[in-house]
């Protein structure tokens, strides 16, 4: 028996989102961060941390569907520690904190019993690693520029690198919609994101390379073909990482990892190309700009 009252599903066009309300998330989120970033770094800190937690809580929610329970409670303070590690005393402690997270999960998941163990021991290791690990570098990227606490306009190495790295990422994310939504016929990987195409990921590429070329050189004082480097890293990571969770969602049988953002749906929806790209983005500024 189908149901009368049940709304009829909203077509949003080609590329598969409410762009209004897309759109209006994004502004938000990004005034938000460029606040924190420009005025109080302990601000932006406190927003990486509520990132990761609302992705381990997505993660779990979704990853339960699959049959895998996840042990939030270490995963979240876990990743809180190595987070602020990463950001106070660097990478040599943030790979320790990773390794001390990752064994006291494994003790924690004891307590559950033989059943399942394995299965949620590695999909928790993998979560740690997913999430709270490339989210650190993030942190690392900050603290280019001095681990300083205090309030008080500034535009440091680490704050320019964070602009460079999220700007570089969305220039990824815009190239592919126009493209895809203009130009799109030939499917990039039809069975596990049937809207990405060649054409969007040119168009992806384009725009990645234009934005890191005009970042590295205008913002951070560096090379033009560091710019090129990084726009091709950038580009490479972020289609990458967006197929991953493509596949994530397929294997569990869900749209999206939640409904937190409107007209993105999860968070995870909107990390995974982010946290794709900051590892090697941090790489190549790390040692060939600042």
């Amino acid at each position: 028996m189908t149901s009368a009252s049940a709304p009829p599903q909203r077509d949003h066009g080609r590329a598969g989102r409410n762009l209004p309300a897309a759109v209006a998330s994004a502004v938000v989120l990004l005034v938000a961060v460029a606040l924190s970033l420009l005025f109080w770094k302990t601000a932006f800190m406190g927003i990486i941390v509520l990132a990761l937690v609302v992705a381990v809580w997505e993660l779990r929610q979704g990853l339960l569907k699959g049959g895998i329970d996840l042990p939030e409670q270490p995963l979240m303070i876990g990743g809180t520690v190595m987070v602020v590690t990463a950001y106070f005393w660097g990478a040599p402690v943030l790979v320790t904190a990773t390794a001390v997270t990752a064994l006291v999960i494994m003790l924690w998941l004891l307590r559950r019993g033989v059943e399942g163990y394995v299965r949620n021991a590695t999909a928790s290791v993998f979560t740690l690693i997913y999430v709270p690990f490339l989210g650190s570098f993030v942190a690392l990227m900050l603290a280019e520029g001095g681990a300083t606490p205090g309030i008080g306009f500034r535009i440091d190495d680490g704050v320019k690198g964070i602009a460079t790295f999220i700007l570089v990422t969305i220039a990824s994310d815009i190239g592919g919609y126009v493209a895809g939504v203009l130009f799109g016929k030939h499917p990039m990987a039809p069975v596990i994101s049937p809207k990405k195409s060649w054409e969007g990921f040119a168009g992806s590429a384009v725009f990645c390379v234009a934005a890191g070329v005009a970042l590295v050189v205008w913002l951070l004082d560096g090379d033009w073909w560091v710019g090129v480097a990084l726009g091709l890293v950038a580009v490479v990571m972020a289609t990458l990482g967006d197929l991953c969770e493509s596949v994530m969602k397929r294997d569990l049988g869900i749209k999206d990892m939640s409904q937190v953002i409107p007209g993105h749906g999860g968070l995870m929806d909107r990390l995974d190309s982010l946290l794709a790209t900051i590892a090697p983005v941090w790489l190549l500024l790390h040692y060939l700009v600042f």
